[in-house]
């Protein structure tokens, strides 16, 4: 829970700053001038775009299927005008190289070099991880609880956090599953999935952070904690897919739920004698650590590394150390409740 809110807190901060800049790239008269005559044309010199004979306006829905776009290229929504964009930023790239200038964003974003049309090649793999990492995590976790340590007559964990946990690992898999698709292919739909699928986990995570804190059991007790948030939740992701994508908002929204989570969980880390608080310690500052990468915004090496894959390169390491320490308090747990039980 700790490896995907960091970005919304700090990100947020920049905003605030005004470290973000506009797009210059996309500015560039000569930039401008290449995408309009390639979306006329078809052709950036002697190149031409086989998607250009197939309208952004969905026309081509209505022609022959020979005359109709491949699935396996249509569900990216790559079209005319996503061609010529890209092939345009190549080129004043390397005009601008030529020039001794570095890279500029366009349209939001530093210039990737695509691989088999995916946007952010290295940020997917990474995503995909990160997704990894989570399932190696949960998996493990499942094992120890019921194959490893002790059982109820009725084969249920002792561990009373189980089902909490269950919930949390795959909400991080979705989290992550929709950033892989997000970073492969910046479109509308993908956003939103991405957007709320970290907006779930992150509102999840404030609940679960504050049920183990303050080692809430009572089931009662736990609905109580967890309905007004879920409700709050719920309606936030309603609000930025059918109403407005308010990205100032949900920032805002992100950093009130980042902030209070990371607070409680350290002050639990300092106030409990948790035998590996340490762990949970780690990822806390190893997390804002790896943020400055994030503050640190910088080009993509060779057009595929930039700040942004370097900080998912970072939460990997910080993922495992995180179920390390959920593995050690359903150990504790366990270890504390099956005394009580004999």
């Amino acid at each position: 829970m700790i490896d995907r809110y960091w970005i919304a807190f700090f990100a947020s901060l920049l905003c605030l700053v005004g470290v973000f800049d506009a797009s210059a790239g996309d500015a560039d008269p000569l930039y401008r001038v290449c995408v309009e005559q390639c979306e006329k044309t078809g052709c950036i010199g002697d190149r031409c775009f086989p998607h250009c004979r197939f309208p952004s306006d969905g026309a081509s829905f209505n022609r022959p299927w020979y005359m109709q776009e491949p699935l396996y290229l249509r569900w990216k929504q790559w079209d005319c005008q996503s061609d010529c964009r890209y092939d345009c930023m190549v080129d004043r790239e390397k005009d601008r190289a030529a020039l001794g200038h570095g890279p500029v964003k366009y349209h939001g974003k530093w210039p990737f070099k695509h691989v088999y049309g995916i946007q952010e090649p290295v940020s997917v793999a990474l995503s995909a991880l990160n997704l990894a990492m989570h399932f190696h995590g949960w998996l493990s976790f499942f094992i120890l609880l019921y194959y490893k340590l002790p059982l109820k007559q009725d084969k249920k964990p002792y561990y009373d956090y189980t089902g909490l946990w269950h919930i949390y690992g795959l909400l991080s898999m979705n989290s992550w599953f929709w950033s892989a698709v997000f970073h492969s292919r910046d479109v509308d739909v993908t956003e939103k999935l991405d957007y709320s699928s970290a907006v779930a986990l992150l509102g999840y995570s404030l609940i679960l952070a504050i049920l183990r804190s303050f080692t809430v059991r009572d089931e009662a007790a736990r609905v109580m904690v967890a309905a007004p948030l879920i409700a709050f939740v719920t309606t936030h992701i309603l609000y930025l897919n059918n109403f407005k994508l308010d990205y100032g908002w949900n920032m805002k929204v992100c950093v009130v739920m980042a902030v209070a989570q990371l607070l409680i969980w350290a002050i639990w880390a300092g106030v409990s004698r948790h035998p590996s608080r340490w762990k949970l310690w780690v990822v806390v500052v190893g997390g804002g650590l790896a943020m400055l990468l994030e503050i640190y915004d910088f080009p993509p090496y060779e057009g595929f590394v930039d700040a942004h894959a370097l900080w998912h390169a970072s939460t990997i390491p910080l993922t495992y150390i995180w179920w390390s320490f959920i593995e050690d308090d359903a150990k504790f747990r366990t270890s504390n409740l099956f005394k009580k039980a004999k």
